[in-house]
C-alpha cells in the first residue's frame, strides 16, 4: 500500500425503518451479527446500529431512516460480500428457504447464479431494496459442482 493509499473498507451505511429488525434479516439471511463493542452508539436514535460478519472488521452501519426502496441510483448501488467456494455454495443450497427477491421483485434461486468467468455471483435485494450480492472468486470449486458432470456416450 503506497503513502497515499486507503485501507480496506470500513464500513457501507444503510437506511432501514427499524435498526434491529434490518440487523435479524442480515444475521438470518448472510450471518452478521450485531458487534456488542459498538452497541452504545445505537443507543441513541439517530446513531448506527454496526453489523458485521468478521468481528468488525468490515462492517455495515444500519440507521433510521428511509431506504432506497425502488429509487435506481440513490445512494451506493449494490454491496457485495465475498465467500469462498463452499461458502458460495451453501448459500446457493440455503436459498429455497430465505426468500430472496432482485430489484425487480423475481424470486432469486441458485439458477441465478452468474459465472463472471473468474467470480460467480448472485444478486438479490434485502427487504428494504438496498442491491446485495454474494461472490466467490473461488469459481473453479463453483463450477465443478454447478456443472452437470459430463457422461462418456460410448
Amino acid at each position: 500500500m503506497g503513502n497515499n493509499a486507503v485501507g480496506s473498507l470500513d464500513h457501507v451505511e444503510l437506511f432501514v425503518p427499524d435498526r434491529f429488525e434490518a440487523a435479524s434479516w442480515y444475521q438470518r439471511t448472510l450471518g452478521l451479527e450485531i458487534l456488542e463493542q459498538c452497541r452504545p452508539w445505537a443507543d441513541d436514535p439517530q446513531g448506527p446500529l454496526m453489523i458485521s460478519s468478521d468481528g468488525g472488521a468490515t462492517k455495515l452501519a444500519l440507521f433510521t431512516g428511509k431506504p432506497q426502496g425502488a429509487r435506481e441510483t440513490a445512494g451506493f448501488h449494490r454491496v457485495a460480500f465475498v465467500v469462498d467456494g463452499r461458502g458460495f455454495l451453501a448459500f446457493l443450497e440455503r436459498l429455497p428457504g430465505l426468500d430472496l427477491r432482485d430489484h425487480q421483485a423475481r424470486p432469486v434461486a441458485a439458477g441465478a447464479a452468474v459465472d463472471h468467468q473468474q467470480a460467480y455471483s448472485i444478486y438479490f435485494c434485502d427487504p428494504y431494496g438496498h442491491r446485495l450480492e454474494v461472490t466467490t472468486y473461488d469459481d473453479e470449486t463453483v463450477r465443478a459442482a454447478l456443472t452437470p458432470a459430463r457422461r462418456d456416450s460410448r
